[in-house]
């Protein structure tokens, strides 16, 4: 499988990490959370797969159009 990257639709904030490195989500999972003028945005598994490798880490600064895992779906 090849990792796909998964980008911040938003600048912002890191708020919570929610998905682990090598675990099985489904479709529309949390794999973590994006906080942004005191609004949290989720950025969801587009597809049933598992986390191949976090970007960030909680509390980092993201840039909209920055990549924040990568993702293999299944």
């Amino acid at each position: 499988m090849k990792a796909v990257p998964l980008k911040s639709e938003i600048s912002g904030t890191v708020w919570k990490i929610e998905g682990t490195v090598g675990v099985e989500v489904e479709t529309d999972d949390i794999l973590l959370i994006l906080e942004s003028m005191k609004m949290e945005i989720p950025v969801l598994a587009p597809k049933k797969g598992r986390i191949a490798e976090f970007r960030v880490s909680d509390g980092d600064a993201v840039a909209e159009g920055q990549v924040v895992l990568l993702f293999e779906s299944s």
